[in-house]
């Protein structure tokens, strides 16, 4: 997990797991949506995983 990756999910999290695949883009979008924090943690632990 890079940096960029880390800051990027901050600010908007949707973007920062793009190549992960639609599921994971959808599943962050609602959770964006339904809140900023939740959106984070979702991105954040979706990037830590190989």
């Amino acid at each position: 997990m890079s940096l960029i990756r880390v800051l990027l999910s901050i600010i908007f999290p949707p973007l920062a797991v793009y190549d992960r695949g639609c599921g994971s883009i959808l599943i962050v979008l609602l959770l964006t949506c339904l809140g900023w924090i939740p959106g984070v943690i979702a991105a954040l632990i979706i990037l830590n995983k190989h």
